[in-house]
């Protein structure tokens, strides 16, 4: 994606701080735990750096390395707000690392700039050319929508998935989808317009399964999060999208 749109890559490696119980007693242990954390975060940053180096090795890119000290929802965060796109990895609850398995939505809801979630399984094809957009006239999906504009522009269809639309004066309009269809025409973007109804209340189903349909390489929706505290609380469809889809996803808050 970097190299279709002329873009400047930046890999992001985050080494966390050493976290030591209370109860743990100084002295001698103290330095070698120190002296071994250190040796571990080395070889961890190698690693990734190894990883990025080889991705971007023999590719007409721009591109740079960084390495940032604290937790990594809060390097991502910050990191993303000098970016267009952040793209990061859908969580895996059996990986058997440190990495938060919250991480992708953390992120995504806390740092003002949209994300890119690649599925565990990786993206077969390039992201972008067959989109798949969730519209509610939500602010959301508003934002989400403006976001991906970019991507949208680039495809050769986009479709545009209304679940359990309600028509009314200050939020879908009489039509429900025909609003998003003209702003994107207008841009240039060729769309159709899909309404479903999820009976069973699992919109992010109906989400996951619409995209498979009309076999979309990318999934553009809004995240929605409830609550002010630094953990915040998930919507149904959005939890459900991010667990569960084998298509790369473009989410923003």
């Amino acid at each position: 994606m970097a190299e279709r749109y002329s873009a400047h890559l930046v890999g992001v490696h985050a080494r966390p701080p050493l976290q030591v119980s209370a109860f743990f007693e100084g002295g001698v242990a103290m330095d070698a735990l120190f002296t071994s954390y250190d040796a571990a975060l080395k070889a961890e940053a190698g690693t990734a750096k190894a990883a990025f180096e080889s991705a971007v090795r023999g590719r007409q890119l721009s591109h740079e390395w960084r390495v940032a000290d604290g937790y990594i929802d809060a390097v991502l965060a910050s990191q993303a707000r000098y970016a267009d796109l952040l793209v990061i990895g859908q969580a895996d609850p059996d990986a058997g690392t440190s990495t938060p398995t919250d991480l992708p939505e953390a992120v995504a809801l806390s740092a003002g700039r949209p994300c890119l979630v690649v599925p565990r399984a990786g993206a077969e094809r390039t992201p972008g050319t067959n989109v798949l957009l969730c519209w509610n006239a939500s602010r959301e999906s508003a934002r989400a929508a403006a976001d991906a504009l970019p991507l949208l522009r680039g495809s050769k269809k986009v479709t545009i998935l209304v679940v359990d639309p309600r028509s009314s004066p200050d939020g879908h309009g009489a039509e429900p989808g025909a609003d998003v269809a003209a702003w994107l025409a207008r841009h240039g973007v060729a769309v159709t317009v899909l309404r479903e109804v999820a009976a069973d209340n699992d919109v992010g189903g109906v989400i996951l399964s619409r995209a498979s349909d009309v076999d979309a390489d990318l999934i553009v929706m809004g995240l929605y999060g409830h609550g002010r505290m630094r953990e915040m609380i998930l919507g149904g469809a959005s939890r459900a999208v991010l667990a569960r889809t084998t298509v790369p996803l473009f989410v923003s808050h």
